[in-house]
């Protein structure tokens, strides 16, 4: 695989953004802020169906970037697709580590030179770091989130949501991103779990705001890997085992308000009420 000078591997971001003015500021200030990292790291912001300053913020950084010797690169589509997003930025990476990050993820100084060097090997590889779930106050969030970081999906394995990394070897396992809802999900089950890895630095995640958001994004997510299910039913043999799962019962008397508040979530997921048709917004 190609390597940046002292045999390091070159870092690619790519970060697909969406109207994400008010989010993408501080993510590229978390990545400016990042700890050095061996060999040279491009960022590669794709702006699309953008109909706020989500591009002009991104160059704005221009600066900064140069001056600590990053490159960055901000590539403007028309069609607002996060898949078309992912394909876009792909196709102007040079890097032999690629780093996928939503704008609204702030990234620890030591993740990016933690999965490139996790990463660093002609075997296919997968990565992410330890996602930290933030808050913003509600109660039916809070209490959501402290239950849900209790689950299977949670608990095992690398799930890799917000920000995931994979070198060459494992990017060749498919053509191009698939028109899909969870991208996450398909990521990560074209690698085995032994081929996941899960670096410690860690990575924060904001969780939706309130009860009917919660419901519509977390009905989207299941929609996508039901998706992923059907599509390619192959990859959910690289699933996680759940025999290791702690049993439901036992984290509901752990937490019985958590889990009240997860079940009630869950019930209306199933309700007809809250849907959306839209497969890019996460409801903020």
């Amino acid at each position: 695989m190609g390597v940046a000078p002292g045999g390091k591997p070159r870092v690619s971001v790519i970060l697909p953004a969406h109207n994400e003015a008010a989010w993408l500021p501080e993510c590229l200030r978390a990545l400016l802020r990042s700890e050095p990292v061996a060999g040279s790291v491009e960022v590669i912001v794709v702006a699309n169906g953008c109909s706020d300053e989500t591009a002009q913020l991104a160059r704005g950084f221009a600066e900064e970037f140069a001056a600590r010797s990053w490159g960055l690169q901000v590539i403007e589509l028309r069609e607002g697709s996060k898949l078309g997003a992912l394909n876009a930025g792909e196709a102007a990476a040079s890097g032999a580590v690629l780093v996928y990050l939503d704008a609204d993820v702030l990234v620890s100084s030591p993740l990016i030179g933690q999965l490139a060097e996790a990463l660093d090997c002609d075997t296919p590889r997968y990565g992410s770091g330890t996602p930290r779930v933030t808050t913003a106050g509600n109660w039916v969030t809070k209490h959501y989130t402290r239950f849900w970081q209790t689950t299977p999906f949670m608990t095992l394995g690398v799930p890799g949501f917000g920000v995931f990394a994979m070198n060459r070897a494992g990017r060749a396992r498919w053509q191009d991103w698939p028109d899909i809802i969870s991208d996450d999900t398909f990521a990560r089950l074209n690698f085995r779990p032994e081929e996941r890895i899960a670096v410690p630095a860690t990575y924060d995640w904001p969780m939706i705001e309130g009860f009917a958001p919660l419901v519509r994004v977390r009905r989207r997510q299941d929609i996508g890997v039901q998706e992923v299910e059907t599509l390619y039913p192959d990859l959910m043999r690289n699933d996680d085992p759940q025999d290791r799962a702690q049993p439901l019962w036992r984290r509901a008397m752990a937490d019985p308000l958590g889990f009240v508040v997860f079940i009630s979530v869950r019930l209306a997921i199933r309700s007809p009420i809250l849907r959306s048709s839209n497969r890019w917004a996460r409801g903020r």
